[in-house]
């Protein structure tokens, strides 16, 4: 099978490898063990150096045409994006002609032009992974918007299965509700035990931006501390939030508290999940967090905004607790929680039987049936 990728994710090459973000490249990894040739229609980055959260397509005939990596949020910008969209038409008119399955990466740029192109393509086998929010009653971008709306018209887009998280209202034949995962069914091992005598860790892992709120999930750990709880917040990640909030820990003197690790590797994100106790995600949009069903997976109580299929996942405060995004509400809310182990072990439970039933081997699984069809 030829295979045709489409996204906005920008590579990296080194050594005859093509390098990306880790969690998308392991994800298509997955669906690459069924395809013969592939094709690939991305950004690629000649100043970037390949880092902890990247890694490398697990296959050897790839066909890579690069496009800019562009943007529309000013003028010049768009401008620029105008002047360099007949160049990105022709090279994903080329890539989507050549191969027998198309698979988009959206909601992005890239993915909006994909979106476009694949209607001259009504008999073409196709995928799309809609990795943002869904819900249509969700403030979004208008291209956003643009794409979920084409992506789920079945008369401009055919023989389209959109894997989308959550399910939602208006969906047509289209849409497949759908999952992601991390780990493989042979790496569950038992959770470790938990006693709130210890230090009662918090982890947050992801970009250091004001999309995903950090500085609140920051925040919410200088409120337990300021009640005399025996709390500390470790997180991972970069990005332009950073300076800002290392001066908001210097400032309230934090730093024995909560610490910025930085990026890191697979392996050390799995054993800071093993030793935390709640994973916080106070993000302002998300589709699938994968951070909180990783953090499940391994024991950590999830505390999330209530967006996209996150209700979903934390069964609606059952497994979970959702932030109001009203720091006093919330502060009381993980109050309630370290003073109740017993509520604490439950909910701890809950989290991981739910997350440890969506494994890699039944995502690969599904992904083959999606592929051979």
């Amino acid at each position: 099978m030829k295979f045709a990728i489409i996204t906005h994710v920008v590579h990296i090459k080194k050594e005859g490898r093509y390098f990306g973000y880790s969690p998308y490249v392991k994800e298509m990894n997955i669906w690459l063990k069924y395809v013969d040739k592939l094709f690939i229609v991305a950004p690629l980055a000649s100043n970037k150096v390949v880092s902890e959260i990247d890694d490398f397509y697990d296959f050897e005939d790839i066909d890579f045409k690069q496009i800019p990596n562009f943007n529309i949020t000013n003028l010049h910008n768009i401008v620029k994006s105008i002047l360099a969209f007949p160049v990105i038409f022709w090279k994903i008119f080329w890539a989507m002609k050549r191969s027998d399955h198309i698979h988009l990466r959206c909601p992005g740029n890239v993915g909006l032009i994909g979106c476009l192109v694949q209607i001259v393509f009504p008999k073409k086998s196709k995928t799309a992974k809609y990795a943002g929010n869904w819900d249509p009653k969700s403030i979004q971008p208008f291209t956003y918007r643009l794409q979920k709306w084409i992506l789920n018209n079945t008369f401009l887009t055919r023989n389209m299965q959109v894997l989308v998280y959550g399910e939602w209202e208006e969906m047509s034949k289209n849409i497949k509700p759908f999952f992601t995962a991390s780990y493989f069914e042979s790496e569950k091992v038992p959770l470790k035990k938990m006693d709130f005598k210890d230090t009662i860790n918090f982890v947050f892992v992801g970009t250091l931006s004001f999309g995903k709120d950090p500085l609140y999930a920051i925040q919410l750990v200088e409120g337990l501390l300021k009640k005399g709880y025996n709390v500390s917040l470790d997180l991972y990640g970069e990005g332009p939030e950073r300076k800002v909030l290392e001066d908001y820990i210097i400032t309230n003197r934090l730093q024995n508290y909560v610490i910025l690790k930085g990026n890191q590797d697979r392996k050390t994100i799995t054993k800071a999940f093993q030793y935390s106790y709640f994973v916080i995600l106070p993000s302002k949009s998300e589709g699938w967090p994968k951070v909180l069903a990783e953090g499940m997976f391994w024991g950590c109580v999830p505390i999330a905004t209530s967006i996209s299929c996150v209700p979903f996942m934390l069964e609606y405060g059952e497994r979970g607790l959702l932030l109001e995004k009203k720091l006093e509400r919330d502060i009381q809310q993980l109050e309630d929680i370290l003073n109740s182990t017993e509520d604490f072990h439950l909910m701890r439970e809950k989290a991981s039987n739910w997350s440890r039933k969506y494994t890699l081997n039944v995502f690969e699984s599904e992904i083959k049936k999606i592929i051979n069809q």
